[in-house]
This record gives structure tokens, sequence and C-alpha cells, in this order.
């Protein structure tokens, strides 16, 4: 008779942010964009701050696309917790992001409102990044 497999449990490693953006590096829904220039870990917390910055910056103005996600789960052991016993706890998530990625893009605004409102978003982050234009964009 058979015997049932054992299921193990997948444990999530850090990945290696070496290299760019094999994806996510094309302006495609918004006219203006912000464009990460370094690799990191970018949290949900961080990603959140960003998105308020944007939505009152604008004012309800144009439409705003977050390219990204916070899908990673990162672990913490507690603080003065002798080593071993296992991986920690779950502590936070996080979005893996490469030089070159979207981070976000906005459509139905001017560019100098689009420009200040990333510009915010911006300051939330721990990267460097560079406001994009779309290649085809006619300016009103």
């Amino acid at each position: 008779m058979l015997e049932p497999k054992r299921v193990q449990r997948r444990r999530v490693h850090r990945d290696k942010l070496k290299g760019n953006a094999q994806r996510g590096h094309i302006i495609n829904f918004g006219d203006f964009a912000l464009k990460a220039l370094e690799p990191k870990f970018i949290t949900s917390r961080q990603l959140e701050a960003c998105r308020i910055a944007i939505a009152r910056s604008l004012q309800r103005d144009g439409q705003t696309f977050i390219r990204i996600f916070p899908d990673r789960p990162m672990t913490s052991k507690p603080a003065e917790t002798r080593m071993g016993k296992g991986k920690g706890a779950l502590d936070h998530w996080v979005a893996v992001v490469k030089p070159g990625r979207i981070l976000f893009e906005i459509a139905g605004v001017s560019e100098d409102r689009a420009r200040e409102a990333l510009r915010r978003a911006s300051h939330k982050l721990p990267i460097k990044t560079k406001f994009v234009v779309r290649r085809d964009y006619q300016g009103d």
C-alpha cells in the first residue's frame, strides 16, 4: 500500500536583489510614473504612506495606479532571544523592488501636479527614484 507523501512547509528565504527589473519597467496605465533606481525591499507601510501622499496631493483628481504589491512575508525573532528554536514569527510584508521597476503611475492630471505628487511620494521611500513620462504623451 502506498504511503501518503509528507507535506513539507516551505520556508521563504530572502532573495538576492541582484540585477535589473525584468518585468514592470514600462509605463502601461498612466502618463507619468515613479521609477526605482536602486534595489530594496519596500514594506507595506511605506507603500501606504506613498499612496496617502499622492492622494492628498492630487485631491481626488486623476487616477493613481500602484504597480507593486507586498507579497513576501518577512519574519523576525523577538529581541533578546537565544539562537535556535526555529524560524521567527511573521513580522511584516515587503515587495521586492529592483532597479527600473515602475512603482506608481498617474493619469488624468497635468505634468506639474503629477511631478509634485510623485515627488512627495518619493520622500516616503528608502530608495532613489526618478520621475518618468510616457513616450507618446502629448501635453495639453
